[in-house]
């Protein structure tokens, strides 16, 4: 197993998230919350932590107030591992003002920071997918070829390439070219994997090529080499700009990976963990996912029809029917409610009753959703307010801003964080 004291993880926080708006309308991505009690951020440090690399850098910029209440709380490490996570924000300094410009110009500017700790690799992670890895296999592979750069790749079908950076990798694993995003069919097809490497993978029925995961180890000398420009960009300007300079290599991976770069892929990613046979198991005791510890109580079901349901803890739920849904933490659902293919985020507190009854007595619903409600298709932000009787769907409406802050975007309907649906509202 590699030295985990050579390896320094830098987990990028992302850009301003416009694909996964409103979700990121008061938080960055990797802040987003996922599977009922975790956050985004929460499997690449997870991922780390299970590898053994526990010195991780974490570079913020977008609404990151949300982000860091939650990492602080979540982990905390004792003195004798020698373990942290910094959260690096942007910063004024005397040689720039401006904001990150891109994950190239965001390491950059965080060299000084990482050169603090003794170190060997480099290794840079999306803070917004959804997958689970040994790290420690990469940087043995990374030794192992001799690589100066290391890229993490998937097999994709050729038809569901779109928007990712494809590479050429040859069957020593090298790689020769690399695009990012390519859209002429013609240099798609020519940079289908080898029929020697294909025969290394699981079977596939359609032609694959292997897309970057947009996971990188660098060794430390290279990594400053390469960024000693002002190019902005790892997948467009830097990777491109090494090849032919510098030896890399593809490290292939085979299982469950998600980018969670749009509303649609965020809501799909959800709902799959409601199959009776999740695509990502978060029941895994040997690579366990880890979050804030809340000491939530257990949830209580009372009289309810569920079937393939993610219910989070503290939920209170009484006479509904839920159906291939996630309910996250804190969630209430009243009397006689009906959700399917509902992903509903929960709360970040508990009313006490003396806020319901003064709530209602200004004819405001309370936090949750209310009675005799139906709502399908949708994504329920968090410390939402639906009063009695709503109705939402997004079907036969076109994306859009409606009224009382439902946003439908990729034909999902949300209900933006904190939203206040008045009873009787139906759309």
């Amino acid at each position: 197993m590699a030295d985990a004291k050579r390896v320094l993880a830098v987990i990028m926080g992302g850009g301003r998230g416009t694909r996964l708006f409103p979700l990121t309308q008061e938080r960055c991505k990797p802040a987003v919350p996922l599977a009922g009690k975790y956050r985004l951020v929460d499997i690449p440090i997870s991922n780390c932590l299970n590898s053994g690399f526990n010195r991780i850098f974490l570079l913020s910029q977008f609404l990151t107030a949300s982000l860091h209440r939650h990492v602080q709380k979540a982990y905390q490490f004792d003195p004798f591992g020698a373990g942290f996570i910094d959260i690096l924000s942007a910063e004024q300094t005397e040689k720039s003002s401006a904001w990150y410009e891109g994950t190239a110009d965001a390491v950059r500017r965080n060299l000084v920071h990482f050169d603090n700790h003794r170190h060997d690799y480099i290794l840079i992670l999306s803070g917004d997918q959804l997958y689970r890895m040994d790290f420690s296999k990469i940087i043995d592979q990374h030794e192992a070829t001799g690589a100066d750069v290391t890229i993490a790749a998937i097999p994709f079908p050729v038809s569901k390439v779109e928007g990712l950076g494809l590479m050429r990798v040859a069957d020593d694993l090298t790689i020769s070219e690399f695009v990012e995003k390519p859209k002429d069919p013609a240099v798609i097809e020519g940079l289908t994997i080898s029929p020697a490497l294909e025969q290394r993978l699981e079977p596939s029925a359609e032609k694959r090529c292997l897309a970057s995961m947009g996971i990188y180890v660098f060794s430390r000398e290279v990594l400053q080499q390469a960024l000693n420009n002002t190019m902005k960009d790892f997948g467009k300007e830097v990777i491109p700009g090494l090849l032919g300079r510098a030896k890399l290599c593809s490290y292939i991976f085979e299982g469950y990976w998600e980018d969670i770069g749009t509303v649609r892929a965020f809501f799909e990613a959800n709902l799959a963990l409601a199959q009776p046979l999740p695509p990502f198991n978060f029941f895994d005791r040997g690579a366990p996912i880890y979050t804030h510890p809340r000491y939530l109580p257990a949830s209580k079901i009372n009289r309810c029809n569920i079937d393939h349901v993610v219910i989070g803890d503290g939920c209170l739920v009484t006479d509904s029917s839920l159906k291939h849904s996630v309910i996250g933490i804190r969630s209430i659902l009243g009397e006689n409610s009906n959700l399917e293919d509902v992903v509903m985020m929960g709360a970040d507190y508990y009313q006490t009753e003396k806020e319901v009854q003064a709530d209602r007595a200004l004819g405001r619903p309370p936090i949750g959703v209310g009675r005799n409600c139906r709502i399908r298709r949708a994504i329920i932000d968090k410390n939402a307010r639906i009063g009695d009787g709503v109705t939402l769907s997004p079907e036969g409406k076109p994306d859009g801003n409606y009224a009382h802050d439902v946003v439908i975007r990729d034909g999902i309907l949300c209900v933006t964080k904190g939203a206040v649906i008045p009873s009787g509202f139906s759309m």
